[in-house]
């Protein structure tokens, strides 16, 4: 066999051996962030619900949800092991980098009170004499003829149920 042939083998097992390599790698960080829980760190589950970690063990983790509600989780269930400063400001809702900017609710802060009146507004209501006048012109409409529709399929030359087949 030439070197030519083998070479799309060869690409193939390159590129999975890296495939399961950065796998590995990814599994590894997390079983290491896993084993770095202490108690008193908080965490993300995978489901998305943010706790303390009471107690630690071999496989399971006690966690504190809210203020004297324990709850067990495995290991596994940890999706990620979050800093301090982050947790407090995901859970508590504690900024430390607030530059007191207030976002409003709505945009009328953000135009002029003293705006032209003169601006004449847009009605985006529905009219109710639009309605009638709709279905007077739809009733005004004729259907096409039947004649129209047997000349139509007079043309082909075919009847229902009928095909080119040979």
């Amino acid at each position: 066999m030439s070197p030519v042939t083998l070479l799309p083998f060869i690409v193939l097992i390159g590129a999975m051996f890296l495939m399961t390599r950065s796998a590995k790698k990814k599994q590894q960080a997390a079983a290491q962030m896993r084993s770095d829980m202490q108690p008193g760190t908080g965490v993300r589950t995978i489901g998305g619900m943010y706790a303390t970690v009471k107690e630690v063990h071999e496989d399971m983790v006690v966690l504190e949800v809210a203020p004297g509600v324990h709850a067990v989780y495995a290991k596994n269930a940890i999706g990620a092991v979050l800093d301090d400063d982050e947790y407090n400001r995901i859970v508590h809702g504690d900024d430390l980098t607030s530059d007191d900017t207030v976002v409003p609710d709505d945009a009328s802060s953000l135009i002029d009170g003293d705006a032209d009146e003169s601006v004449a507004k847009i009605d985006l209501g529905k009219r109710p004499e639009a309605d009638d006048t709709d279905a007077a012109e739809a009733d005004k409409e004729e259907p096409a003829p039947a004649d129209a529709v047997k000349a139509a399929d007079a043309k082909d030359g075919k009847a229902d149920g009928e095909a080119d087949a040979k």
